[in-house]
C-alpha cells in the first residue's frame, strides 16, 4: 500500500549524485506536526532542492561538475486517487517527477509510515 509523502521526505533524482529533501511550503496549522505533500509541491527551489552534481549537465560541460537543479514543469505523478491534500491528489511514495533536463525524481524515503487509501 502507498505511503504518504510528508514534509523532509528524502527525494533522489536519477541523474543526480546526491540526496535532496522535500519541502511543503504551507501555512502553520495548530497541532500538525509535519505537512502532508500533494502533487503540486514540485516546484524547483521552493519545494525541490538540488542533488548534488547533474550527470547529464556535467557530460554537456565537458566534464565539468555542474549543480543538478531541478527543473520539474509538471507535477508528481500519479498521486493518491483517494486522498486529497489542499484540494490535490496526496503525493505518495510512489509517486515521480521528470526533470525537463533528463532525470527522474522518486520518492526514496516518504517522511512517514501512514499509508493513503489507494
Amino acid at each position: 500500500m502507498a505511503q504518504l509523502v510528508t514534509m523532509g521526505a528524502q527525494l533522489q533524482c536519477a541523474m543526480g549524485t546526491a540526496p535532496s529533501v522535500l519541502a511543503v511550503v504551507v501555512p502553520n496549522v495548530p497541532g500538525e506536526v509535519k505537512p502532508t505533500a500533494n502533487i503540486m509541491d514540485h516546484v524547483p527551489m521552493t519545494n525541490i532542492m538540488p542533488f548534488g552534481t547533474c550527470n547529464i549537465l556535467t557530460a554537456a560541460a565537458a566534464g565539468v561538475p555542474t549543480p543538478c537543479v531541478p527543473a520539474t514543469a509538471a507535477p508528481w505523478a500519479p498521486g493518491s486517487p483517494t486522498v486529497m491534500v489542499r484540494g490535490q491528489p496526496a503525493l505518495n511514495n510512489s509517486s515521480t517527477c521528470t526533470c525537463s533536463i533528463g532525470g527522474m525524481i522518486a520518492i526514496s524515503n516518504p517522511g512517514t509510515t501512514k499509508e493513503s487509501v489507494a
